[in-house]
């Protein structure tokens, strides 16, 4: 592997004959979502994996221990759900390779708390470093889990880790929270950094907060957090799943994100002298990341790494291989076939209609006879590729193993419903899929609502379906959970086993709409 960053020492010794000078790496990683294993996007084969993060890991710490500096491992959150074999046993699978690769610290994201609290407790006590979020708070504000770590070097340098989760996991992720939730991030650091400045030389926020520089979020996102707050040195982000070419640097913060998946693993190295960081370089390795060249006269892909080649690491792969094996028959078993690309990549669900999104919301309404349902983008995590369609592809598509819901709906509550959808931005996992029901934002006016071809009646009921996760108002939409509360009933069906069934019902899927259910203009 192509070493990023070679340290100059007679540079720096140059700087002063007494001056402490101090070298620190971080390596880095964020919302993995259960993407434990190697896997292959479209036209991108044998991507990612921890067993590699493995490889990537030991060869840094050799190259940067030999020399006398220090290195830190650290994950930005989201560890959760995302692939079948690891949604299936609860991310055992990677919490067991992070353990083995030696990880230093996680921070919280969103997506630990898709699960009842006895799983997240399990997965705390499982995990072999620290669990950090300085800003998730007990019933009495009391730190929930732990809120920084100070990690001292035999070199005498010392590092603070602060975390912090996105205050915005209350409107994603409500149903397990119980007595949980998320104060301030700028607030809560502002409140720690005085205790954290008095034992570290360089202070470091582990944050599950998102960076979107530009965009009006009512919560805090990292590079807000840098522009309100004197002191950070570095800020290892997640959530927002931002792939930078460079790492910004705002108010003498620099902040650093490394994608999604384990496709990257981001390396920070620090230069710190007397206890200030005076340099700083960070770049990007890919994790078996290949381009796409096309195909040779066989008709065979051809494809370029990204960088090297990396080996994967034996050790883990042989723990991960045990992980995979288990129930993979079932996963396996073909339900489908489609020649068609059906588009459920993040930042196309999340902005736009798509044939995955449609086909999704379109079978809650072929299992419930429902007259309108509505498919959050953000519950759509991946594509399906051209070719047999296996159970593990709709669990890959649908991870989170909700049930499908319905309600009875007024037309009124209907326009409520409407009201609150013209205000998503497109990016956000609110973003909606609609099927039945069709309307065109005209500058924020509402025009042509219709349902099933036929204008709305603000005096019907309509039957309304939707996963429970949205129908109990997550993702901001609280006016179907008040709905919910009183004409509510979860069918119990979980929507990747409806989802199974439609695409039974389908066969050979050959073609399928896209078209747009709600324009803009």
């Amino acid at each position: 592997m192509k070493k990023l960053f070679v340290f100059a020492l007679l540079v720096l010794i140059s700087v002063s004959m007494f001056a402490v000078t101090q070298h620190l790496t971080i390596l880095h990683v964020n919302d993995t979502h259960g993407h434990a294993w190697e896997y292959s996007p479209y036209n991108n084969p044998n991507v990612g994996g921890f067993a590699a993060v493995s490889t990537i890991v030991d060869m840094v710490r050799e190259e940067v221990e030999s020399c006398g500096g220090n290195v830190l491992v650290l994950h930005a959150g989201d560890y959760n759900t995302g692939i079948p074999e690891s949604d299936l046993l609860d991310a055992v699978p990677d919490i067991v390779a992070m353990n083995m690769i030696g990880f230093d610290a996680v921070v919280l994201g969103n997506h630990e708390f898709d699960f009842e609290r006895e799983i997240l407790n399990e997965q705390m006590d499982l995990l072999a470093f620290p669990v950090l979020s300085a800003n998730t708070v007990d019933e009495y504000g009391e730190s929930a889990v732990a809120p920084y770590v100070i990690y001292e070097f035999e070199n005498g340098l010392n590092v603070a880790i602060l975390g912090l989760t996105t205050e915005e996991t209350a409107i994603l992720e409500p149903i397990f929270l119980e007595d949980w939730h998320f104060e301030n991030a700028v607030e809560t650091t502002e409140k720690y950094l005085p205790e954290l400045e008095e034992k570290a030389d360089v202070i470091v926020a582990l944050t599950h907060l998102g960076y979107a520089v530009g965009r009006d979020d009512p919560k805090t996102t990292s590079d807000e957090l840098a522009e309100a707050v004197n002191g950070i040195d570095v800020i290892v982000d997640g959530h927002s799943h931002t792939l930078f070419e460079e790492a910004p640097v705002i108010n003498d913060t620099i902040i650093v994100q490394a994608g999604e998946w384990n496709q990257y693993v981001g390396r920070l190295d620090l230069t710190v002298v007397d206890g200030e960081v005076v340099d700083a370089e960070w770049g990007l390795i890919p994790v078996n990341m290949k381009n796409y060249l096309g195909k040779d006269e066989e008709g065979n892909s051809i494809f370029e790494y990204q960088g090297e080649e990396i080996i994967q690491d034996h050790k883990v792969l042989a723990v991960m291989d045990y992980f995979e094996s288990l129930g993979s028959e079932k996963l396996n078993e073909v339900i489908g076939k489609t020649e068609i690309l059906l588009e459920g990549e993040r930042n196309d669900v999340r902005s736009k209609p798509t044939n995955l999104a449609n086909l999704l919301s379109d079978c809650m309404i072929w299992k419930t006879g429902a007259d309108i349902a509505l498919m959050n983008g953000g519950g759509i995590r991946a594509s399906i590729n051209p070719g047999d369609i296996a159970y593990r592809d709709i669990l890959t598509v649908l991870p989170f193993g909700n049930t499908l819901y319905v309600l009875q709906i007024k037309g009124n509550e209907v326009m409520d419903l409407i009201d609150y959808i013209i205000t998503i931005e497109p990016g956000a996992g609110a973003y909606p899929h609609l099927a039945g029901l069709t309307f065109t934002n005209d500058n924020g006016e509402v025009k042509d609502v219709m349902v099933n071809g036929k204008p709305l009646d603000s005096e019907k009921v309509y039957k309304f379906a939707s996963n429970n996760y949205v129908a109990l108002g997550g993702d901001g939409y609280s006016v179907l959970g008040n709905i919910a509360a009183e004409t509510g009933y979860d069918t119990g069906f979980v929507m990747a086993d409806v989802v199974v069934k439609y695409v039974e019902h389908l066969g050979t899927i050959s073609d399928y709409t896209s078209e747009a259910r709600y324009t803009r203009k």
